[in-house]
């Protein structure tokens, strides 16, 4: 499957779940699109656009499992989850619960929008390892108080890779009618997903990572009994080009002018996995996950952070490095000296994350790597730490 990407053949890529890049076709389905958008901007723009991205979001939730008209497209996961931080409402005492699992973004927009008002962020820690999922929704589920108003997690974590019982937690939050919003960007294709079983609040994704669409695309989905609630973080002119039928959407799709050719590829991403096979695509990279677990958890003699098991995680796993690997005592805005150093000398992009106060390797793969390059980043290794 390596031919199906236009990848440096001199790189060792095991850095998906940071910059998935695009296969070929994705990438001149993109370019065609671009194509007509320029041939005649009146005819794409006006009377095109509008129809195109409805056709494209109904594509999308039929594979998530949401009608497209609770969908609206969003650079990234992080634009999302702005938008749903304008959106909640939030007074002094409020509290917003999040785990200690959560991406630095994440937690940034939280922080800031709680400071705004006098609300406070609520970090929940889980218990390790993941082995259990009532245990770990136990454990999520004490820290809501009266004065919970959100609960904010990942359905696979960033730092390290672990898949939480998302569904088992939007059942217990129903119960106690408190609102999720689930930060899904590593979950897209990588896990089955069905927004309407999960019966989230808010779903936001990048669509560059494990599902391969262009880069600067995603979605947020929104549940009907807040889309007359929603807050734009931009506003523009709210309302459609070219007679479509008044939606909430509006002010979402039309916040001036840009090149929707990105978004339209993304069916073109679907199509690209759907033919190779959904169920075959997550068996092979987790099968890569599986070998990278047993290789490095037994290299560096360290403890993964779940049990050996697909539920715990999909097409990248995290493992602890050495206690002999230094850990920045503060962030510099580089890499990691040992990140930069596989990078430049060896031409392998990998993510070194610092979490819990130790540092780590997330490694993420997808069709176009195989064993022998971990192989050849474990020998290295043994190199240089």
């Amino acid at each position: 499957m390596k031919s199906s990407w236009s990848l440096d053949p001199e790189i060792t890529f095991l850095n998906h779940g940071s910059f998935g890049p695009s296969p070929k076709c994705v990438q001149e389905a993109q370019r065609e699109w671009m194509s007509q958008l320029e041939s005649n901007p009146m005819e794409f723009l006006v009377r095109q656009r509008e129809r195109l991205l409805d056709e494209m979001l109904d594509q999308l939730g039929q594979f998530i499992g949401s009608p497209g008209q609770s969908l609206i497209p969003v650079e990234n996961a992080t634009v999302g989850m702005n938008i749903v931080a304008n959106t909640i409402p939030l007074q002094s005492g409020d509290e917003i619960l999040l785990t200690n699992h959560e991406y630095g973004a994440v937690q940034r927009i939280w922080q800031k929008i709680a400071a705004s008002v006098g609300a406070k962020v609520i970090t929940a820690t889980l218990p390790l390892p993941f082995q259990d999922a009532d245990e770990i929704v136990e454990a999520l589920f004490r820290s809501v108080t009266p004065q919970t108003r959100l609960l904010v997690l990942s359905h696979v974590t960033s730092p390290t890779a672990l898949v939480l019982p998302v569904e088992k937690i939007c059942q217990r939050a129903r119960e106690q009618k408190l609102p999720v919003c689930i930060d899904g960007p590593h979950a897209i294709a990588m896990r089955p997903l069905n927004l309407a079983t999960l019966n989230c609040d808010f779903y936001t994704a990048s669509c560059h990572k494990w599902l391969c669409a262009p880069f600067g695309t995603g979605f947020l989905y929104v549940a009907p009994h807040w889309q007359h609630k929603i807050s734009p973080v931009n506003t523009s002119w709210g309302g459609t080009m070219y007679g479509r039928e008044k939606s909430w959407q509006d002010e979402f799709l039309w916040v001036g002018t840009s090149d929707p050719s990105r978004y339209l590829a993304i069916s073109k991403a679907i199509d690209f996995l759907q033919d190779y096979g959904l169920d075959r695509f997550r068996k092979e990279t987790h099968q890569l996950a599986i070998q990278a677990y047993d290789l490095f958890s037994k290299q560096f003699q360290t403890e993964p952070y779940s049990a050996r098991h697909s539920d715990w995680f999909g097409s990248m796993v995290t493992i602890p490095l050495p206690e002999s690997v230094p850990v920045p005592t503060k962030w510099t805005g580089r890499p990691h000296p040992l990140q930069e150093l596989l990078a430049i000398k060896y031409r392998i992009e990998v993510h070194l994350v610092k979490w819990n106060s130790l540092m780590h390797i997330r490694i993420s793969s997808h069709l176009y790597n195989d064993f022998s390059e971990l192989e050849r980043l474990s020998q290295i290794l043994k190199e240089e730490i």
